[in-house]
């Protein structure tokens, strides 16, 4: 049989979180789904179009970045080292009001996009506004992704009117609801101290009506409870559970202040976490307890947030901080493992983002999301086991990116996409900012 892509002499490592690898594996991908997978002596009778030869690399799944805002490229590095509240309001807010336009929502999209190719993302879940020109930039790029409409009670680019937030939210989901094989529409509501509780309540009315994610920063810091618009309880998890938008299909960002009764909830409702360590750390925003989120069962993904509050979209880098924070608060170095880490930022997502066993893993009928490293570099010596992949590779050890069966870069080069145009476009994009 001949496949679209076949891959061959990798070592395969189908699901993270385990130690089961396929030694001098092949892999074969047709009409973008795993049609096979099994040793190079089963291999006889197979050929492919296009032809890898991945020895001397590891093949696993595409990353999944649960929670990004991928237009704020362009604010990289522009207000560093502030408090949450001072690096939002005097400095991120002025900064979207002034340039955020679908010009800039597009190309810092792709910029993004880039980024998350080059390092291993195939997934990413985004929220923003003009999220019309994201999921452009996301097809074009050719990376997965789930832009999410963001929804604020206050003038925002593209809905000058905040009345007509859920309007306008309706009207790009339905947009894109199953036109593209890459784009899941979804919906971003900023926060409960931006969104009043009606505002929560009618976003999450229609995201059960078109059956699609939803996403909200939650207990990020520890005044937030004081800043909810019409409070309902003491805690903002408990706000929400008595707004009744707790559910599977509710994604709650951060979730670094939470207590025992909070815990109780998120794990009855079935309710996602997307867990940003950096971003939380950059911010001085706390120390999520990840460990009694996972003894509660309580889905739990990693996710980058943007570039204004991380620098860095690299989930290589996420996973290493990641492991080793959650080791001090109880001063233990088996808290919060590497394997569960690598399962944050694989197969966990895909289940919490509604891709079940079709994304995350790779088994024989899956969605051929997946990349190659390279695992002759010095610092990926010796392979003893896939807890390596956690503390020692970065996203340039990537040499090749595979989405949807189609090979988007390869030998760290991007193929789906002129990424100079990108880099030449957002770079004029910021000589009008300073400007």
């Amino acid at each position: 049989m001949k496949f679209d892509i076949l891959i061959i002499n990798g070592l395969i490592l189908p699901k993270p979180g385990t130690n089961k690898l396929i030694k001098n594996g092949f892999l074969g991908i047709q009409n973008g789904l795993i049609a096979v997978m099994g040793t190079m002596d089963e291999i006889t009778s197979y050929s492919g179009t296009k032809i890898i030869d991945a020895q001397g690399m590891l093949v696993m799944p595409g990353l999944i970045n649960s929670h990004c805002h991928a237009a704020m490229t362009l604010f990289r590095g522009l207000a560093d080292d502030l408090a949450l509240a001072n690096w939002l309001h005097d400095h991120i807010f002025p900064a979207e009001a002034k340039n955020v336009n679908p010009e800039m929502v597009y190309w810092c999209s792709k910029l993004a996009a880039a980024e998350m190719i080059l390092s291993g993302t195939s997934l990413v879940a985004d929220g923003y506004f003009h999220e019309h020109d994201a999921a452009r930039a996301f097809s074009d790029a050719g990376i997965r992704a789930i832009p999410a409409q963001g929804i604020i009670d206050f003038p925002a680019p593209g809905v000058p009117d905040p009345d007509k937030n859920i309007e306008a939210a309706e009207t790009f989901v339905s947009s894109w609801l199953g036109k593209d094989p890459l784009i899941t529409p979804g919906l971003f509501v900023h926060s409960p101290y931006t969104c009043s509780p009606q505002t929560i309540q009618k976003a999450k009315e229609l995201a059960r009506e078109k059956n699609i994610p939803f996403f909200i920063h939650v207990a990020e810091t520890s005044q937030e409870p004081g800043m909810v618009i019409e409070p309902l309880a003491d805690t903002v998890i408990q706000h929400l559970d008595l707004l009744g938008v707790l559910d599977e299909k509710t994604i709650c960002v951060h979730c670094v202040w939470l207590n025992d009764k909070d815990l109780s909830i998120l794990s009855k409702r079935g309710v996602g976490i997307a867990h940003c360590p950096q971003s939380n750390l950059k911010l001085a925003s706390g120390i999520a307890p990840l460990s009694k989120i996972i003894e509660q069962n309580i889905p739990v993904a990693l996710g980058t947030d943007g570039c204004a509050s991380n620098n860095s979209l690299d989930l290589f880098r996420e996973m290493d901080i990641c492991a080793k924070l959650h080791k001090i608060p109880e001063l233990n170095p088996t808290s919060v493992p590497a394997e569960k880490v690598l399962q944050m930022a694989s197969i966990n997502g895909a289940k919490m983002l509604g891709f079940d066993d079709k994304l995350g893993q790779l088994k024989v009928g899956a969605m051929a999301d997946l990349i190659i490293i390279n695992q002759q570099e010095v610092h990926l010596q010796p392979f003893y086991n896939p807890d390596l992949l956690v503390y020692s590779p970065a996203g340039a050890d990537v040499q090749t990116s595979i989405i949807n069966g189609r090979v988007v870069m390869q030998d760290r080069k991007i193929l789906s996409f002129d990424i100079n145009e990108t880099l030449e476009k957002v770079r004029n994009l910021a000589k009008q900012l300073v400007a």
